[in-house]
């Protein structure tokens, strides 16, 4: 009897690193859905800041005074 719960607990402690492996996978999947879906819903609002920065990049400014400044 003590042989065979010897085995079972060799067993075991062989086949947590495979367990490991796929709590691991779990957690890469988990946390790529979790970026899929920020990325989702930030990325209208996202769209429009780099549109305005974008128009207010190519916008032509004044020149500056050159008295101003010092």
């Amino acid at each position: 009897m003590l042989s065979l719960y010897t085995n079972l607990m060799i067993r075991l402690r062989n086949e947590e690193k495979g367990a490991t492996a796929v709590e691991y996978g779990i957690m890469v999947a988990l946390i790529a859905v979790v970026i899929i879906v920020a990325v989702s819903t930030l990325g209208g609002t996202l769209d429009g800041l780099f549109d305005t920065v974008d128009t207010k990049i190519k916008t032509p400014t004044a020149p500056a005074s050159a008295g101003a400044g010092g």
